[in-house]
């Protein structure tokens, strides 16, 4: 063979061969996750009657935010295992099947909540293994110095996410249509199970990335490992029972329960990696100095956005006539557009990265995707006051994600990539998983955000959101010198005499 086909054989759009196994795997989870996602409020906000749970929306709200909450939070330990266990290429392969049999549980046709919850736990455990890992894989394709060239690879690994994000609600929403849950819920298992199969025959592409555990426990390790792990579920298990059996226990008082929790997990891992000493060097304490920065912005920029499967999609159905281009559509359709318009301009943004290179730097994109989202919740504000009169086009949500879509591609693709690139040697896979708690943060306050509406109408509950983003944009953009500085990106060259 020539060494020009050589070449083409390695390459994915001028990328490494990996990428394409990589982004086939994401592709077919993000199916599976986003079909889900689709139906599931409107699913437990549906009468018994028609097989749903009967919650209402405020609590499903609640709910669902701990629930994507819980899927980013179990992305540390996920990491950790991979580091210290598995291996990230093991660690997805053995999340994607746990993933599977998650969706194979909500697709039980039976009546009650037993089989959603076993399904909804299988799903968060198995996605902690799988969504750190493989995104850690990505990173490792590229050489530590490829910056503007791993931006853009990772830019193309994020239209994977929203391939499968554009088409789940399309069809799982169809076939969940006429109240038929199940049937959506079973083609979210294909979708995962077409994932497997993908990574598995691309596996050879990979070259050995992710093979070995960075840092394998050693046996007297593995033993505390696992009774720590036994001593947690029984702890778990118990202060559960207890609460239950006190009377007390309400799905809106757990939830809150877990908010708090989850946004306590950031705080003492920081500390954990910053105050122990783990042999970093200073130039790594630097970076994770700043990386925190650059996690809280993550979290209010994901508050606001991950309210798309609830707060927006409760909007669609109660407030807007759901109708485009004279076409009846269904309320889980309108999760499709913020992908639609991600799939047509993520390549434009993988462009303008490399030709920008290190000219603007990751906080200065992090400011701008915050501000856009504000931008996009001052709309909605608008239209929610539109709204008071009577049902309005369903346009306005077009619009709203398509300005997300710019704050989207702004923030998300180039947190994961500078997540690699500042994550200290030790602690590689667990950033990773440290970046998607940023996520987990964000989902579990914006679940709580309903309680605002006790106090304030629905305009100026988006209003309130859209203020609190803007804000901390300006905030961040004020100090994206000193935080550059901090991360050590890219050393001044020196002069040449």
């Amino acid at each position: 063979m020539s060494s020009q086909g050589a070449t083409r054989e390695r390459t994915f759009f001028g990328h490494p061969r990996g990428l394409a196994t990589l982004f086939g795997t994401e592709l077919w989870e993000r199916f599976s996750w986003y079909g889900l996602r689709a139906i599931l409020a409107t699913f437990m906000a549906a009468s018994p009657a028609t097989g749903g749970l009967g919650l209402s929306e405020q609590t499903a709200q609640a709910i669902i935010g701990i629930y994507g909450a819980l899927i980013y939070l179990v992305a540390l330990p996920g990491g950790w295992i991979a580091d210290r266990v598995l291996g990230a290429r093991r660690a997805v392969l053995w999340g994607g099947f746990v993933i599977m049999f998650g969706h194979i549980s909500m697709a039980v046709p039976v009546r009650g909540g037993v089989f959603v919850v076993l399904g909804l736990l299988l799903i968060i455990v198995g996605t902690g293994l799988l969504k750190p890992n493989v995104s850690t894989m990505v990173g490792r394709l590229y050489p530590p110095d490829e910056d503007g060239r791993r931006d853009a690879g990772f830019s193309i690994f994020y239209l994977s996410i929203n391939i499968g994000a554009f088409v789940a609600p399309l069809v799982v929403g169809w076939l969940a249509s006429g109240d038929r849950w199940h049937l959506g819920f079973g083609a979210a298992a294909v979708g995962m199970a077409l994932g497997l199969t993908q990574y598995v025959l691309g596996g050879r592409h990979l070259k050995g990335v992710g093979e070995r555990p960075g840092h394998r426990m050693t046996r007297a390790e593995r033993g505390h490992f696992l009774l720590a792990v036994v001593v947690s579920v029984v702890a778990v298990a118990g202060a559960l029972a207890a609460w239950t059996a006190s009377g007390t226990f309400t799905l809106d008082a757990f939830a809150l329960v877990m908010t708090l929790f989850i946004v306590a997990v950031p705080v003492l891992y920081f500390g954990y990696v910053l105050l122990g000493s783990h042999n970093l060097s200073d130039d790594e304490r630097s970076r994770v100095k700043a990386y925190v920065w650059l996690f809280i912005a993550s979290a209010i920029f994901w508050m606001i956005y991950d309210l798309a499967p609830t707060v927006l999609l409760f909007f669609a159905r109660n407030r807007t006539d759901l109708s485009l281009f004279g076409l009846q559509i269904t309320p889980a359709t309108t999760q499709a557009f913020n992908p639609f318009f991600i799939m047509i301009l993520v390549p434009v943004f993988a462009a303008l990265w490399v030709r920008l290179g290190n000219r603007v730097s990751a906080p200065q994109k992090f400011a701008a995707g915050l501000f856009l989202n504000g931008v996009s919740f001052v709309l909605m504000a608008l239209a929610a006051q539109l709204a008071l009169g009577g049902r309005i086009s369903v346009w306005w949500l077009v619009l709203v994600y398509f300005v997300q879509v710019f704050g989207e591609l702004a923030l998300s693709p180039v947190g994961l990539s500078v997540t690699t690139k500042l994550a200290p040697e030790a602690f590689k896979s667990q950033m990773l998983g440290l970046w998607f708690i940023s996520f987990s943060v964000g989902d579990a306050v914006g679940g709580q955000t309903w309680r605002l509406r006790r106090y304030m109408s629905e305009p100026a509950y988006f209003l309130t959101l859209a203020g609190i983003a803007i804000v901390a944009s300006l905030v961040l953009l004020a100090f994206a010198g000193r935080l550059h500085a901090m991360m050590r990106e890219h050393p001044a060259q020196r002069a040449v005499p």
